[in-house]
């Protein structure tokens, strides 16, 4: 028996970054979009459990031990359980790794909720979420999906409706990001700054409500673009290039390096995609929509 679970990646449409909390987190204002990209996660039993395979596009960079958040998210469950967490996960990988967009919390999710249907656990959503918060910042978003608002340090969610779907390019930068190090260089540059309480945009709400693009492209914004541009200066190069190719907004994806481009609709998607392969700025592309589902077993 194995249960497999597909879980999407996500943009952020707005990230709104406060100043450092006592506990090393910052305060975030953090409005999530999943979009159609995919990691799935199977489950199956192992006697030497948690074991984890990956496979696909930088399966190499993906850890196999047990810092990878889906072993850990086994290992939480098994806990919680109070059973030995005897399982095997494979991830089949087409998330960008270290690209910020929540790849690596994609796989957490997406080994919670397998486990939980393969062991039979039968939690409740209250408790799944709850793990999840206690995995990572985004990995509860990985399992709700859809569109939301998250608080704290990303891992309070208020889901938000959506009025259609919205088309995104997304490009792959050479090398990755690390989100400590985005954070670390987000507090440098704001050293001699105050840093106001971040705080959703209701102009941002009020376009992904209406389905309305051009109001949302208008509204986007991403505290840690700077930082991230600082660390890795030619993705300046790559948002470019997609503005060049008559992409309605452009900003990196979370810590990135990822850069992500709002499209008209899905032809004037195809476009900027064709001319960002074109540009030499990046080592893939790909497009997606959003909102989708959250983490569902298969």
């Amino acid at each position: 028996m194995s249960v497999t679970v597909r879980v999407p990646a996500k943009v952020n449409v707005q990230l709104a970054v406060g100043a450092a909390r006592p506990d090393g987190f910052h305060e975030l204002a953090n409005v999530f979009l999943a979009v159609g990209l995919y990691d799935e996660v199977t489950a199956t039993p192992s006697p030497d459990g948690p074991r984890i395979t990956c496979e696909g596009p930088d399966a190499a960079q993906v850890p196999l031990d047990r810092t990878n958040l889906a072993a850990r998210a086994a290992l939480a469950l098994a806990e919680r359980y109070g059973r030995t967490p005897d399982v095997h996960l494979h991830i089949a990988k087409d998330i960008p790794v270290a690209g910020g967009m929540a790849g690596g919390s994609a796989d957490g999710a997406g080994a919670l909720l397998a486990c939980d249907a393969l062991w039979g656990t039968g939690a409740s959503r209250e408790e799944l979420l709850d793990i999840c918060a206690e995995l990572g910042s985004d990995v509860p978003f990985s399992l709700v999906g859809g569109a939301a608002l998250g608080t704290g340090r990303g891992e309070r969610l208020t889901e938000l409706e959506t009025g259609g779907a919205f088309q995104w390019v997304f490009a792959m930068a050479t090398r990755g990001l690390s989100t400590p190090a985005v954070f670390r260089e987000f507090d440098r540059l704001a050293e001699a700054r105050e840093i106001p309480e971040p705080v959703a945009s209701q102009e941002l709400l009020g376009a992904l409500a209406k389905g309305d693009a051009e109001a949302l492209a208008a509204t986007v914004s991403n505290d840690l673009q700077p930082a991230a541009l600082s660390l890795f200066p030619e993705l300046a190069d790559t948002l470019a290039a997609g503005r060049a190719a008559g992409a309605l907004a452009s900003l990196v994806s979370g810590s990135g390096p990822t850069t992500a481009f709002l499209a008209r609709d899905a032809e004037a998607a195809e476009a900027v995609a064709a001319a960002l392969r074109a540009s030499g700025t990046c080592r893939d592309v790909r497009t997606a929509s959003g909102p989708v589902a959250g983490a569902t077993v298969v």
